[in-house]
C-alpha cells in the first residue's frame, strides 16, 4: 500500500429516515466526505445478514448482502415502490441506536412488495445476476427453508433428508419453495445493484473500500449446511469442536464463539477451493480485505462441543502459509490486512512475516506506564495498518475513562496531548504521524464520541452493533480540519 489513511464507518451507522444506514444518499455524501477529507479508504464492517445477536461477524451467508442495506427511497425512484409504501412504519424511535426488532418486522414486508412489482419486469437481469453468481440459489433454498421451518436454525429441521442436504431432498424442496427462492433472489439481485452503483462512484472519487472477512462462518448458515465436508462435523453434522479464544487476564471464561472450526486435511485436498471462491465473492465487494482473526491461520483454539466455556478448549496446527500462500498467489493483485490481535506467538508473527501482509497495531493498546508495547508509535513499522481503536474497542472518551491514571499520564506525555487539541485529535496525530502506510481511525472519535458510540463489546451477546451518527455530522469543517491532519502527514 501506499501511504495513505481512511476512516472505520459501518454502514449500518450512516443517517437514513428507515432505522438503519442503507447504500442511499447518506453512503453517497460519506463518499464526498471522504474525498473532501483526502481519505482513501473507507473501512467497512462485513456487509454480510446479520445473525444471532444482530453481528455481521455471524451470518447466514458469507457470499450474501445484507437486505437491510437495501435503500428503500432509491426502490421508489426505481418504480419498485411507491412511496406510500414507506407511510407510517415504525422503524424506531431513537435516530442514534438501530432498532434491530423494529427491522425484523417491518423490513420483509416492505421488500416483498418490490418483489412482487420487479420479477417479471427485471426477470432477465436477476437471471443474469444468478448465472454469475453461483452461491445465490444454495442460498435462496437456504433462507426459503429457515423461513418454512419458522428461522429455525438447520440444525433442528425436523425433516432429516434436507437437514443432511441429500441431493434428492434439495430437488424436492427446491420445487416446493420455488416461490421464496425467488424472493430471496430477488433481493440479493437488488443489493448487489445498489452496491456496484455506490461502489463505481466512490471509485470515480478515488475512494475504495477496506472490508471484514471473518476468519470462521456462523454454523447457522449456507455454508456450512450445504458443504458439511469441509467442516468438523461428525456423520450426524454435528460439530466435534468449535472455535474460540483461551481465558486471559480479562476473561477467566476465554470467549467460546461456537462457530464450527475447519476440516484443514479436506481443504486442503479440495485445493481451498472452498476459501478461494469465498475470497473471490469477497472481491466483488472490498477493494481491500481485511482478514479477521488471522492468528487462527497459525493455530487455532479448538473447544469440545458441548463446553459451556471456551477453558477446556486446546491449540491447534491451522493451515499456515499452505493456504495463506494460496490466496495471496491467486490473487496477488488484491491487497490484505492481517488482523493479528489477541494472544500473538512466535508462530502467529512468522505467519504475517511471511504472508507479507500488513499486521495491526491499536493505539489504545500502546500505552502501560509499567513496560513497552509494540504498539507504541515509534515501533510501528511501514508494513503495517495503524487504529487508534477498531469496532471491537472503545471510543478513545471511553477508553480514557477506563485507564489508569499511570498510563493515562504516560500517554499525555508521550503524544504531548494538550487541552486545546483535545484526546482525540492528539491520537489523530499520532496515528498519522507513524511509519505505518495505513491509518484508519473510527468516525465515533472523529466526533470525539464516548463509549455510548461503541460498536462492540467482545463477548457480550447482545446490545451491539447499533451505534449511529446523526444527520449533517460529517459536515464540510469536519472534513477540512481532517484533510489538514492527512496532508500534514502526507497521507492525501
Amino acid at each position: 500500500m501506499n501511504r495513505s489513511s481512511g476512516v472505520l464507518m459501518p454502514l449500518s451507522s450512516l443517517p437514513s429516515p428507515h432505522g438503519i444506514g442503507t447504500m442511499g444518499k447518506a453512503a453517497y455524501d460519506f463518499v464526498d466526505f471522504l474525498k473532501a477529507a483526502g481519505q482513501r479508504y473507507w473501512q467497512l464492517l462485513p456487509l454480510v445478514p446479520a445473525g444471532a445477536g444482530d453481528s455481521p461477524y455471524s451470518s447466514f451467508s458469507t457470499f450474501a448482502g445484507n437486505p437491510y442495506y437495501i435503500d428503500l427511497d432509491r426502490l421508489v425512484k426505481d418504480k419498485l415502490l411507491r412511496p406510500k409504501d414507506l407511510v407510517g412504519i415504525n422503524w424506531g424511535r431513537n435516530p442514534e441506536q438501530v432498532d434491530y426488532e423494529a427491522l425484523r418486522l417491518q423490513r420483509p414486508a416492505v421488500l416483498r412488495r418490490a418483489f412482487e412489482r420487479g420479477r417479471d419486469p427485471l426477470a432477465a437481469e436477476v437471471e443474469a445476476f444468478r448465472q454469475e453468481n453461483s452461491w445465490v440459489d444454495n442460498y435462496g433454498l437456504y433462507m426459503a427453508l429457515k423461513t418454512h421451518f419458522k428461522m429455525l436454525p438447520w440444525m433442528d429441521w425436523p425433516e432429516e433428508d434436507i437437514r443432511m442436504h441429500r441431493p434428492d431432498a434439495v430437488r424436492r424442496w427446491t420445487i416446493l419453495l420455488h416461490e421464496e427462492i425467488e424472493y430471496h433472489i430477488f433481493v440479493q439481485y437488488l443489493f448487489f445493484r445498489q452496491w456496484n452503483a455506490l461502489r463505481e462512484y466512490a471509485h470515480k472519487k478515488g475512494v475504495e473500500f477496506i472490508g471484514d472477512i471473518p476468519i470462521y462462518v456462523a454454523l447457522d448458515s449456507a455454508d456450512v449446511w450445504s458443504e458439511a465436508y469441509f467442516f468438523q462435523l461428525d456423520e450426524k453434522n454435528v460439530p466435534k469442536a468449535v472455535a474460540g479464544v483461551p481465558p486471559d487476564p480479562f476473561t477467566a471464561d476465554g470467549q467460546l464463539w461456537g462457530n464450527p472450526l475447519y476440516n484443514w486435511d479436506a481443504m486442503e485436498r479440495d485445493g481451498y477451493g472452498w476459501w478461494i471462491r469465498r475470497i473471490e465473492g469477497a472481491e466483488k465487494l472490498y477493494d481491500v480485505i481485511r482478514i479477521d482473526h488471522f492468528r487462527g491461520f497459525a493455530s487455532y483454539w479448538s473447544v469440545p462441543y458441548g463446553e459451556l466455556t471456551a477453558k477446556n478448549g486446546v491449540w491447534m496446527p491451522g493451515p499456515g502459509m499452505k493456504l495463506v500462500g494460496v490466496l495471496t498467489s491467486w490473487f496477488h493483485e488484491l491487497d490484505f490486512i492481517a488482523e493479528d490481535l489477541g494472544y500473538v506467538t512466535e508462530d502467529v508473527r512468522k505467519l504475517v512475516w511471511d504472508s507479507c501482509m500488513p499486521g495491526m497495531k491499536i493505539l489504545e493498546f500502546a500505552f502501560d506506564a509499567h513496560g513497552d508495547s509494540d504498539y507504541l508509535p515509534h515501533c510501528i513499522p511501514y508494513n503495517a495498518t495503524c487504529y487508534l481503536g477498531t469496532h471491537d474497542n472503545n471510543t478513545v472518551m471511553g477508553w480514557l475513562k477506563d485507564i489508569g491514571k499511570r498510563d493515562r499520564d504516560f500517554a499525555a506525555r508521550y503524544m504531548h496531548i494538550t487541552e486545546d487539541e483535545g484526546w482525540c485529535w492528539g491520537m489523530i496525530r499520532t496515528g498519522m504521524a507513524t511509519c505505518a502506510d495505513l491509518f484508519v481511525v473510527q468516525m465515533q472519535d472523529l466526533l470525539e464520541l464516548d463509549e455510548k458510540a461503541r460498536m462492540n463489546t467482545p463477548g457480550t451477546p447482545s446490545g451491539n452493533w447499533r451505534w449511529r451518527m446523526l444527520p449533517g455530522k460529517a459536515d464540510k469543517e469536519l472534513a477540512k480540519k481532517l484533510y489538514l491532519y492527512t496532508r500534514t502527514y502526507r497521507r492525501v
